[in-house]
């Protein structure tokens, strides 16, 4: 896919088509189903500023047409020039049908040409994964108050060796883990699994922390809590290292992002 289409597909319909998936059924009531997370990779030079006269500018119809939608720019990742782009949709058919309502907007393909135009291209390279969520994830629900000062966001992904190990992560997250989290200031706002993307198969997930220090000391209090050594003990034993490596990245929101 080139940088136009793939851009234009920011909705997701083509992605779809070129898979042929349904991504499982539509959510129940109320439910995010899906969620895609949009990598784009840009130089030093104006790339980033175009990237974000864009999304800022579009920020009001993305969401309107999506269940959750936030913009964030590289803190510590692979590649440190990188903007992060998180949507979510109900399921397959949402996703399709925001698409062809984004894509026919008057302003959208205006702000699109503008940000296609000129000798230098807008990003280097992209990449997009899709993603369901688990059915012990939150729903992600924008702060009532924009943060003083802007947040961090954590996204880990935790890869295992097989779909059932994959599985009994869901068992320890579903079970004691997320309780140890919360006790410890650990507070996912996303728990999904890859369907498609990279590295498969795993569990991403993504944290707020106020500050690294807020961050740093909930993840210490985290790894001394007795009952997780005892769980992991456990979870060991019973499916051996069910998460073989993880990735970690942190991020922040963009000004306009609504998820900040």
């Amino acid at each position: 896919m080139d940088r136009r289409s793939f851009v234009e597909s920011l909705a997701g319909s083509s992605l779809l088509a070129q898979t042929g998936t349904t991504a499982s059924a539509e959510a129940p009531a109320g439910r995010t189903a899906l969620y895609r997370i949009d990598y784009f990779y840009y130089r030093q030079g104006d790339q980033v500023n175009r990237l974000n006269r864009f999304f800022s500018s579009q920020a009001p119809l993305l969401l309107k047409h999506m269940r959750s939608f936030g913009v964030f720019t590289a803190v510590m990742a692979p590649h440190a020039q990188t903007m992060l782009v998180l949507s979510g949709f109900a399921g397959a058919e949402e996703m399709a049908a925001a698409a062809a309502r984004i894509e026919a907007d008057p302003g959208y393909r205006k702000a699109h040409d503008e940000f296609e135009s000129g000798a230098e291209p807008p990003f280097d390279s992209a990449q997009r994964v899709l993603l369901r969520a688990t059915e012990f994830s939150p729903e992600i629900i924008a702060p009532a108050e924009k943060p003083k000062t802007p947040r961090y966001f954590e996204l880990r992904i935790y890869h295992s060796p097989t779909l059932r190990q994959l599985g009994l992560v869901h068992e320890r997250f579903s079970g004691p883990e997320i309780q140890i989290f919360h006790r410890s200031g650990v507070h996912p706002i996303l728990y999904a699994d890859t369907l498609i993307g990279p590295d498969l198969p795993n569990l991403t997930y993504l944290i707020p922390f106020a500050s690294l220090a807020d961050r740093e000391k909930a993840w210490d209090t985290f790894n001394a809590d007795p009952e997780w050594v005892k769980v992991r003990t456990e979870s060991i034993a019973r499916g051996g290292q069910i998460v073989n490596y993880n990735n970690i990245s942190l991020w922040r929101a963009a000004p306009y992002s609504p998820i900040q």
